[in-house]
């Protein structure tokens, strides 16, 4: 077996913990020692890290240096201890050796590399952890949050500004979003994005408290999302009623509720009516409320449960099944067709490993490329007629939003490709302002989609009463998605993490 030794400096911008030590350790730039062992029956050397190790700078005015036997999971610049294996935090005891001199680390680590590249295994601990860790260049993005990745919230807030802009009719604004652009738009990456954060909250609350705790968050939430659905439809219905009602009160269909609150409101409450822009929440309302036992399954059967999943998605499109709705006849979005993505989401953290190479393949980007041109080119073609042949701009008919088109399913996970290969998980862009706010637009994700869909129909209110004209439209968007970041810093600041609602020191948000 070949092993090799790697040695990297991680610094941290402020206090953090580990698990194998007990006191606050301060900011600084730390050496991180990987010992790698390479991966037999591979095409090409892949090594995979066996064990992690760093060097603790000792307190002030003391020679003394540490070193202590970590998992790479466990390095975590957040303000609570994450959970790890005992048995690879086991700091190494060296309080009865104060008074001997300090180890010479170059001439160490000297040794290691000469040993490992004459094969022999480095021992720099007694014992080495039964299981190996994760490899520190994929646990070095970790070291700058709480171990959440970044990328899941950037996206989740890019789709939030992007459900604003597209929520605003006649917005210039929309142009930057993904609806003019292809096949399908930022509602499906909401939706597989919910599955995947679903998932890791819930998959790690089920080992860390058991079932029962994972039965009552999905319970908790689902009745939170209830609860802000009521609410936002009584406040779109009091907006419109305060700005005079009239062909706003048609557009948001809020006309039905002002006129038979009662019906309406009975209706609402068993989710058979919505506002225009809110039909999304009775989704996640009913995908929270079946969350659990969806998990237990994928837990055990993850390919089968997506085999399931798909069967009704087909089943769908062939018998046109779909949930009766008021005063119209089905929901705008059909839960047992978005059901997929969900599903979908929660499949992909459960069996990552398997299908991640073919996904990263060269292949699959030439596949996902070629299609997303082909998307392209049929968007186009519902601005620019004269370009592109009449079968080809008939395939518009075909994009079915409410049962979630093939089509569309297609294009999202197209796109989901091309953004695995151009957005790795330590993109520097994530620590941009911009990144930031939509980050914290995505750790917020329940009340900024709330405010969004407000902001939305105070816009169209704006565009119809005051003015329409170009400056009003780009004001509007840029004001709405600088409130929606403001709301976010302000709900990040004030939050609260009592024990029932976090894991690890994180919030569960989905």
């Amino acid at each position: 077996m070949t092993v090799r030794s790697r040695r990297e400096t991680v610094v941290f911008k402020r206090p953090f913990r580990i698990a194998s030590i007990e006191r606050l350790l301060p900011a600084g730039s730390y050496e991180v020692i990987t010992d790698e062992e390479l991966m037999e029956g591979s095409s090409m050397p892949l090594y995979r890290c066996v064990a992690t190790r760093m060097m603790l700078p000792a307190p002030p005015r003391s020679s003394v240096v540490e070193m202590v036997a970590i998992s790479s999971t466990d390095l975590s610049a957040a303000r609570a201890m994450m959970c790890g294996r005992p048995e690879s935090d086991v700091p190494v005891d060296i309080g009865k050796h104060r008074d001997m001199p300090s180890p010479d680390f170059r001439r160490m680590l000297a040794e290691i590399e000469s040993k490992a590249l004459r094969g022999q295994q480095p021992l720099l601990e007694s014992e080495l952890p039964a299981n190996p860790a994760q490899s520190l260049a994929g646990a070095l993005p970790v070291l700058k949050g709480s171990g959440r990745d970044l990328r899941i919230d950037a996206c989740r807030g890019i789709a939030l500004w992007c459900i604003f802009l597209d929520h605003v009719p006649n917005n210039i604004g929309s142009w930057l979003t993904l609806r003019n652009y292809g096949f399908s738009d930022t509602a499906e990456v909401f939706m597989f994005l919910s599955g995947v954060t679903c998932t890791l909250a819930y998959g790690k609350a089920s080992r860390c408290d058991g079932w029962a705790s994972v039965v009552s968050r999905t319970l908790w939430r689902s009745w939170d999302i209830y609860a802000a659905f009521l609410l936002l439809t009584l406040a779109c219905a009091i907006l419109v009623y305060l700005a005079g009602g009239g062909t706003i009160a048609d557009e948001s269909n809020t006309r039905i509720l002002l006129e038979q609150p009662g019906a309406a409101l009975a209706h609402a409450a068993i989710l058979q009516y919505r506002p225009v822009n809110s039909d999304v929440l009775p989704l996640f309302v009913i995908y929270h409320l079946l969350f659990a036992p969806l998990l237990w399954l994928m837990l055990r059967m993850p390919n089968v449960m997506l085999g399931a999943s798909l069967l009704l998605y087909a089943l769908v499109h062939v018998f046109g099944w779909s949930v009766p709705a008021w005063p119209n006849d089905v929901w705008f979005f059909n839960p047992l067709a978005w059901q997929l993505l969900v599903v979908l989401g929660a499949w992909c953290v459960m069996e990552g490993k398997t299908f991640w190479p073919w996904v990263t393949s060269r292949t699959a980007l030439a596949i996902a490329i070629l299609y997303l041109v082909f998307g392209l080119t049929i968007a186009f073609s519902w601005s620019i007629r004269p370009l592109v042949p009449q079968m080809l701009a008939e395939l518009a008919y075909l994009l079915d939003k409410s049962n979630l088109s093939p089509l569309r399913l297609l294009h999202f996970v197209a796109l989901a490709i091309l953004v695995a290969w151009v957005v790795p998980r330590d993109w520097r862009w994530l620590t941009t302002p911009v990144m930031r706010g939509a980050i914290r637009c995505g750790e917020n994700s329940l009340a900024i989609y709330c405010l969004g869909v407000l902001l939305a129909l105070a816009g169209r209110i704006v565009l119809i009463d005051i003015s329409d004209r170009l400056a009003m439209q780009i004001t509007l968007s840029l004001a709405g998605i600088l409130v929606m970041i403001a709301a976010a810093t302000f709900l990040n600041s004030i939050r609260i993490k009592p024990a029932a609602s976090t894991i690890g020191g994180k919030t569960m948000i989905s």
